[in-house]
């Protein structure tokens, strides 16, 4: 039997919408706005190639997130997952990936930030590799990422790094946007905006 390996990006491939601000915006509806309003500029430098899209984000999430313990951060994640699952994900994807037989690994690939993936690759019994955020020793959100955003060729240095290829006969990817190219470049199969 073939050995599969599945890789999905998140954003707009499994999901309908981008998570980061639905994320951000579920979790803090009564300043969410205020903030975005005043990272206008910053987004903009970041669409226009002046600012580094990863910063950006970061300094975003930070704004929101800064301070505040793992444990109720892993709340607000756990309680985006279970309110917005079903209304999220596209449908196809979730009937696709639960089809899948758990002979085959599967793994989200995103440049999304943890704290909020991981309860849909939990769900879903998948592995995770995507941009990952940073808590200081006492478990406080240190307002940093831990590693670089998942992002472009970022997602193609991390799957080499944490997964063994040379274990699989076929490696089929999926994504939606120029973001997957370079995971695309180690496929056998690709699949753009499959689900959508």
């Amino acid at each position: 039997m073939n050995r599969k390996l599945y890789l999905f990006d998140f954003d707009g491939t499994l999901t309908k919408k981008d998570t980061l601000f639905d994320f951000l915006k579920f979790s803090f509806p009564k300043v969410y706005f205020i903030n975005y309003l005043l990272f206008i500029p910053l987004f903009v430098g970041s669409k226009l190639k002046l600012l580094e899209a990863g910063f950006v984000k970061e300094k975003f999430i930070s704004t929101f997130l800064k301070g505040k313990p793992y444990v109720e951060i892993n709340q607000l994640a756990q309680s985006y997952f279970e309110q917005n699952h079903n209304e999220l994900i596209h449908p196809k994807a979730d009937e696709y990936i639960k089809s899948l037989s758990n002979y085959h690994d599967k793994f989200i690939v995103s440049a999304s930030v943890d704290f909020w993936v991981q309860p849909f690759a939990d769900y879903y019994g998948m592995g995770l590799i995507c941009t990952k955020a940073k808590f200081d020793e006492q478990g406080f959100y240190s307002g940093y990422f831990a590693s670089p955003n998942c992002n472009y060729q970022e997602k193609r240095i991390r799957i080499e790094k944490e997964i063994d290829l040379s274990l699989y006969d076929e490696i089929i990817a999926f994504g939606d946007t120029k973001g997957d190219t370079a995971m695309f470049e180690i496929a056998s199969e690709r699949y753009y905006q499959f689900f959508n």
